[in-house]
């Protein structure tokens, strides 16, 4: 990927950033590929994105709503994705909040190493731009999931990211590994989970259905193994209806 210029301001966030958010542990690298991958996480609200960009110990990119990336777009967007599901009443406060947060998003994810993400005809240049940095030797951090449940840990994850490898062994003739991660704000933690790598030869619809649903099950498997603590989950929902990473488990 072209070299971008950084604001010297980014640099002041990242670090007031990091300060205020606290450190977060990050186990499980050996799961982790040494030449390339495809990071597959939980969303965790802002939490994911945040800890893809100050606490992964690897150079990486990292997909984004390409809304994200638009600076007349952002403010609608952050209002409709984070608030607009809030009681009516309240709305008006949100849609301030997003004439702050909106901006300061924009500012963030322009500096940082982000992919944007789009669902048009641009969604080719997305798989483009990640099939680029996966032969740069630059793992790529996805967060698919989309606003369907699937269990008390993640939400249904989208499935054509998958096809990103498809594209990668085409220009390559490699193989590239679907790494899952599980966030756990509460814990102050990143853990990686076991890989699943790409099969060439295997009929693509099945195996786009069998990595996605690995990987929810990894993810899964990975934070029921945790110390019991509440799960931050997709959807920015009241937080006493945040789940418990084991059913019946006490809140941390």
């Amino acid at each position: 990927m072209p070299e971008k210029k950084i604001s010297p301001v980014y640099k002041v966030v990242k670090f007031f950033l990091r300060l205020f958010y606290g450190k977060v542990k990050v186990e499980g690298l050996e799961h982790v590929p040494e030449d390339t991958c495809i990071i597959v996480a939980n969303h965790a609200q802002l939490n994911g994105p945040i800890c893809a960009e100050l606490y992964l110990p690897m150079e990486r990119y990292t997909w984004c709503q390409g809304q994200m990336l638009d600076r007349d777009e952002v403010t609608d967007y952050v209002f409709e994705d984070f608030w607009s599901f809030k009681p009516k009443r309240s709305q008006w406060f949100y849609k301030l909040m997003s004439l702050w947060v909106g901006p300061l998003l924009y500012f963030v994810n322009k500096n940082a190493n982000t992919i944007g993400v789009y669902r048009d005809a641009r969604l080719l240049s997305t798989f483009k731009s990640t099939v680029k940095c996966l032969q740069e030797g630059m793992p790529v951090v996805i967060f698919p999931e989309q606003n369907v449940e699937h269990n008390h840990i993640v939400y249904d994850f989208q499935p054509h990211f998958i096809d990103v490898a498809k594209m990668y062994h085409k220009r390559t003739g490699k193989s590239v590994s679907f790494v899952p991660a599980y966030i756990a704000p509460r814990l102050r933690t990143v853990q990686f989970g076991k890989p699943v790598v790409f099969c060439p030869e295997a009929d693509m619809d099945a195996q786009r259905e069998d990595i996605r649903r690995y990987l929810m099950e990894e993810i899964t498997r990975v934070a029921e193994a945790m110390p019991e603590h509440t799960v931050v989950p997709y959807r920015n929902i009241p937080k006493k209806c945040y789940p418990k990473n084991r059913v019946g488990g006490k809140e941390s």
